[in-house]
């Protein structure tokens, strides 16, 4: 069994969870998610706290712990939500948010434009920070990756779209010697 199923999770308040055969669908003050258990997993709630079962089979024992780290996301995401900042590092590299589409000016000869899931809100900051924020983890994470792959970093001057607090380690180009 896995070390993260064998312990239940406790729900934050103000966090409402109905289980409906294998949906389950959690609701706080963020929004709300609905999440499709594996087969064979199975999920017991009380009052504060959400555990999940598994049978017996050795087929259904490597999604407990998908299953319960699914939930546990899921139960953060509606209470306080997931945020991951960008930021812009070069001459002319600029964001923008244009009604529902995010304008990148990277240094291409077109702006790359990317339309911006309904579930997450986007906000620039002074041109190159871009904040991406939600409910669901993945799409948070998925999104912002999508951001970083139109122009990623480059290792000698750095240049690119790379997270906040991200190291670029860098090259010694053609002057070392």
């Amino acid at each position: 069994m896995s070390r993260l199923a064998k312990k239940p999770v406790e729900l934050p308040k103000g966090v409402e969870v109905t289980l409906a055969g294998d949906l389950v669908t959690v609701k706080g003050p963020k929004g709300s998610i609905s999440i499709t258990l594996s087969k064979g997993v199975k999920v017991e709630l009380t009052k504060e706290t959400l555990a999940v079962v598994g049978t017996d089979e050795l087929t259904h024992h490597p999604f407990l712990g998908l299953d319960i780290s699914r939930l546990k996301n899921a139960l953060e995401g509606v209470s306080t939500g997931f945020k991951k900042t960008l930021e812009l590092v070069g001459v002319g590299y600029k964001a923008a948010v244009k009604g529902s589409d995010l304008d990148l000016s990277l240094g291409f000869s077109h702006p790359c434009i990317l339309a911006i899931p309904k579930s997450l809100k986007v906000e620039v900051e002074k041109n190159t920070r871009i904040h991406v924020s939600g409910v669901d983890k993945v799409e948070v994470g998925q999104f912002s990756a999508t951001i970083r792959s139109k122009r990623p970093p480059e290792p000698y001057k750095g240049k690119g779209v790379k997270y906040e607090g991200e190291y670029i380690k860098r090259k010694a180009g053609k002057k070392a010697k």
